[in-house]
């Protein structure tokens, strides 16, 4: 694959590195197979360095275009999810509503006098969900 196709790919894929021109690492200086767009093969490089050449967090970071706390985030990462967590998460909400219709219809039938707070004890009750009150109350908003 060209360069160029290569990064057109990258950044159809939201993979381009933020930081591309900060990145100093010996492998990335000479272009081919190394790329310093592309910001999972940076990340894994990165801590590769680290963890295999000795290179300190700071050292590592640097030379990768990275600061020592996004180091220390992408290092989590990988430990808890292997190459797919060099990927970046998904914006937006990772896990399922608490709010269902179930739950939504509950607190749009109570009487209006209610209090979230009061309301969101009442759901946790019936349906043994934990709602912060401020949730309850933008849901009974018409």
């Amino acid at each position: 694959m060209s360069e160029p196709t290569r990064l057109k790919t990258l950044e159809a894929s939201g993979l381009l590195h933020p930081n591309a021109e900060r990145v100093s690492a010996p492998l990335f200086r000479e272009g081919g197979f190394f790329l310093a767009q592309d910001k999972v093969q940076v990340k894994y490089e990165m801590l590769r360095a680290y963890a295999f050449e000795g290179r300190s967090v700071s050292a590592a970071a640097a030379d990768h275009g990275y600061s020592r706390s996004a180091f220390y985030l992408v290092k989590a990462s990988f430990t808890r999810a292997g190459m797919a967590g060099l990927l970046d998460s998904r914006p937006g909400r990772h896990g399922p509503l608490k709010v269902t219709g179930d739950i939504a219809a509950f607190i749009r039938a109570a009487p209006a006098g209610i209090s979230g707070a009061v309301l969101a004890a009442e759901v946790e009750r019936a349906f043994g969900v934990l709602l912060h009150r401020r949730t309850v109350e933008r849901l009974r908003r018409p």
